[in-house]
């Protein structure tokens, strides 16, 4: 099912799975033209997918800038996908730890570093690498270097070039209406427990299991309820009609 999930590319509109989004995203006409910059300044740049570390059920594609930081990386995912109570996180790059509360101590083993590595000196392009929010209920992503790029310096540090489009579950109650509460207790019990808004205000649970739906992977866990930042379903620059 994940390989058939479709997102927007940014520059066209068009829809791919994320199988194939890499491979438009180098071929993208529009893209193309609206990079082609003729300002003296260059910078480069690396192409990242974002994915679970289990499956591709939620996938984003970012460019960011060689000389962000590990710190603006983390400070993205938990703005679209991770951030309810400001838990910590890490990344795992070539088997050392950068983490965003760094200790020297080593008495649990070898001190992790901090986050204000620039994303140039600890990534190259085709390494893949793990990063965690939250090391109670952990929401393990993989991040894959697709590409590295020298182009026109650009205003934005992080660009999104695509994200997987919204999930659409029905109500597991009325079995018509769109689901847009998750009930966690029934969620991990059963699977079931994604409700439209009448059948949640009668579900038999208490009312403090009930979490918004929304297109992350961390829909259902700690107090998640999605991103106030980034909408989830993503705008390209252009309309279809």
């Amino acid at each position: 099912m994940a390989q058939k999930i479709k997102g927007k590319c940014k520059y066209c509109a068009k829809e791919y799975t994320y199988s194939y989004m890499s491979r438009h995203l180098a071929a993208c006409k529009e893209r193309s033209a609206a990079e082609a910059g003729t300002g003296t300044k260059k910078s480069g740049y690396f192409e990242l997918a974002v994915y679970p570390r289990y499956g591709r059920d939620y996938w984003l594609f970012v460019e960011i800038d060689e000389k962000a930081t590990l710190k603006d990386l983390d400070d993205f995912l938990r703005d679209i996908w991770l951030e309810c109570c400001g838990h910590m996180s890490a990344f795992d790059i070539d088997g050392i730890s950068y983490d965003s509360d760094a200790e020297d101590d080593d008495f649990w083993g070898e001190p992790s570093e901090d986050m204000k590595y620039k994303l140039g000196k600890v990534l190259r392009k085709g390494m893949t690498f793990r990063y965690e929010y939250d090391f109670g209920s952990t929401t393990e992503l993989m991040i894959t270097v697709v590409n590295y790029t020298k182009k026109a310096l650009k205003k934005e540090k992080l660009i999104l070039l695509s994200r997987n489009n919204p999930h659409e579950y029905v109500c597991s109650e009325c079995g018509k209406k769109p689901a847009t509460i998750l009930c966690t207790e029934c969620f991990y019990e059963s699977g079931e427990g994604f409700l439209c808004e009448d059948c949640a205000h009668t579900h038999a649970c208490d009312e403090c299991m009930q979490l918004r739906v929304c297109n992350s992977p961390r829909m259902g866990v700690c107090g998640y309820e999605g991103s106030e930042m980034y909408p989830d379903q993503f705008v390209p620059d252009v309309q279809t009609t």
